[in-house]
């Protein structure tokens, strides 16, 4: 499978798209953990539709003008992590669920800590929201951005939650 990326700035830092004929792969963050996301090679295209596209997208959601995303997604991943990452993209924006609702909502409760690691290899971060999952208590835990930059998106959200 080819892959192809272009680079995006945005009020979290700038962001590497990355996308396959299918659709958008991976939003990949400046300090990235290397391997978070595993990837083959990629190439560099600033005009893939894809690409183009997420970043008019993410444009428009850093803006405040937009609360859904459409673009088409692509994941890979395990069978497990591709229900999770799909159970994420249920939560509305401005809103949260802890990694517990989360386990429930995909049918294995006693999963929380795998759901939690899922959820930290998320390659399509922001698109489908991780930063809106916290823990049980309400307190931000962590995301491959960094908790600033969940903060931010949550502020960005007016996700109500505790501290």
């Amino acid at each position: 499978m080819s892959l192809c990326f272009k680079t995006t700035q945005s009020p979290v830092g700038t962001l590497t798209l990355v996308a396959s004929d299918a659709g958008l792969v991976a939003i990949l963050w400046p300090d990235d953990r290397p391997g978070r996301v595993r990837l083959g090679p990629l190439t560099e295209d600033a005009d893939h539709p894809v690409l183009v596209e997420t970043a008019r997208q993410l444009d428009a959601y850093f803006a405040g003008t937009l609360t859904r995303f459409t673009m088409t997604l692509d994941f890979q991943g395990t069978d497990f992590q591709k229900r999770v990452w799909a159970a994420l993209l249920t939560i509305p924006f401005g809103e949260t669920r802890s990694y517990a609702e989360i386990a429930h909502q995909i049918g294995r409760p006693a999963a929380v800590r795998a759901v939690g690691a899922a959820n930290g290899r998320n390659p399509i971060s922001i698109v489908a929201p991780c930063h809106r999952v916290i823990g049980s208590n309400g307190a931000l835990t962590g995301f491959a951005g960094g908790l600033d930059a969940k903060r931010l998106l949550l502020d960005l959200e007016s996700a109500p939650r505790l501290m």
